[in-house]
């Protein structure tokens, strides 16, 4: 079977996969209030070609697909793109992210297409808050949520970026939700993503601090959880809960990271700490072949680097996290 390894040794099998650069929220680490830039229709892969660029991937060994935004729900017809993507050769695994606002609307037709997990951000419980974070609503992530439950999606796993003097106060609450509910959760760290993610950093706070306030409180055993993502993972002894750490600061994951990012304008971002990238959307619209797409791939592959520079060089990333697909 063809596999895509990097130069340090990496088996590249997960694209996340953004299908919009747009969204109905503002988080105030992702987006500027004000934004306004986005890329233009015209300049969005078509369907058809998102189908071609996975399609190639699949043939070199990727196996796992996450559709990403913005919010990729504001995309029209995205059920028709899942089920057509989930359908590919080679793709065993295809998963969602969202701020479940439109989930209510979309969960059923989602499921039917062939996705099989989401990952719902949702960094407070408290309304005033939610709307202070994102200029959002927080009954329609609810509904969102409940919804995803109802049809059957499993594991649902609530993504909640703790920020000092923003949320961190809710991490014990999170935790009893979660149990509530049945859903996964996942504490991550902020990221200098942008003007917005360097902000943020002003917040950050590093989550062996909250392990070690949860480890007060609970016994926290050993967890794993399926998917390619980057988490680490505790289950909570004596439930079904299993919480995630994701530390791209504290302790970077860049070792184990099997996995690019194509933004909605074609673009494939190698890391997510660098600016190393392929523009494909004109090659795709030039009449490249299939056989040089795939070759295309196992250069870009092949330039992917060591690690990210968060630490070191924060202000290197300009781009914002929802330009870049999650």
């Amino acid at each position: 079977m063809t596999s895509l390894i990097d130069p340090f040794g990496r088996n590249i099998e997960y694209v996340r996969l953004s299908v919009t650069d747009r969204c109905d929220l503002r988080c105030s680490y992702c987006m500027p209030r004000g934004f306004k830039d986005f890329q233009e229709p015209e300049h969005w892969l078509r369907f058809n070609e998102i189908e071609r660029v996975i399609g190639a991937f699949g043939r070199l060994g990727v196996k796992r697909i996450r559709l990403t935004g913005g919010e990729p729900l504001v995309r029209k017809n995205i059920p028709q793109l899942a089920r057509h993507l989930s359908a590919l050769p080679g793709i065993e695994d295809l998963s969602l992210s969202t701020n479940a606002t439109r989930l209510e609307k979309h969960a059923a037709a989602l499921k039917a297409a062939g996705v099989s997990r989401i990952n719902v951000s949702l960094d407070t419980l408290r309304s005033d808050r939610f709307r202070q974070i994102t200029r959002g609503k927080l009954d329609k992530v609810m509904a969102g949520l409940m919804a995803a439950r109802s049809v059957g999606f499993n594991p649902i796993k609530i993504n909640m970026v703790v920020m000092a003097g923003v949320n961190d106060d809710e991490v014990e609450d999170m935790v009893a939700f979660c149990l509530a509910h049945d859903f996964t959760l996942r504490f991550i760290e902020t990221m200098p993503m942008g003007d917005t993610g360097r902000v943020a950093g002003r917040h950050y706070v590093d989550l062996q601090s909250v392990r070690r306030r949860l480890e007060q409180r609970y016994e926290l055993l050993p967890g794993m959880m399926p998917g390619g993502g980057p988490a680490r993972y505790v289950q909570v002894a004596g439930t079904a809960l299993r919480i995630g750490f994701i530390t791209p600061i504290s302790q970077h994951f860049c070792e184990t990271c099997n996995r690019v990012r194509l933004s909605v304008d074609g673009t494939l971002y190698l890391c997510l700490g660098q600016d190393d990238r392929v523009e494909l959307r004109t090659l795709l619209r030039d009449g490249i072949t299939d056989s040089e797409l795939q070759q295309v791939i196992i250069d870009a592959i092949a330039r992917k680097p060591e690690r990210h520079e968060f630490r070191d060089h924060p202000e290197q990333v300009v781009r914002f996290m929802s330009t870049t697909g999650g």
